[in-house]
């Protein structure tokens, strides 16, 4: 048998922090309630897949995975999540902007956040 490593095996907060401070990220999947978030039911959606949101904190869970504090504009929740749930709006790197300006005739400056 494969020996296959676990990503939940590694000790994320050995290295830097994926994402910054006020980073404008998306959400990658679909986050529920797990219990944690108070005033909604446990399985109620929190974040779509695809909402926007801000990096508000950083912090870290079992001394081991960084915790992103995200507050998405749509729905005004703050919620907690894995860098692996989320992907980067404003650090693109630039091969990845143009293919997008190419496939959606954006402007290459909105897409990588820029005013």
């Amino acid at each position: 048998m494969a020996d296959i490593a676990r990503d939940d095996d590694a000790i994320e907060i050995a290295s830097p922090p994926r994402f910054t401070m006020g980073e404008r990220v998306i959400s990658r999947s679909v986050i529920r309630n797990d219990g944690t978030y108070n005033g909604k039911d446990i399985g109620e959606v929190l974040v779509h897949k695809g909402e926007i949101g801000y990096v508000r904190s950083i912090g870290t869970f079992l001394q081991q995975f960084y915790i992103y504090a995200v507050e998405f504009v749509d729905s005004g929740h703050r919620v907690g999540m894995r860098a692996k749930e989320l992907c980067t709006l404003d650090n693109l790197p630039p091969e990845v902007v143009a293919q997008l300006s190419e496939r959606f005739g954006a402007d290459a400056a909105i897409l990588n956040g820029a005013t």
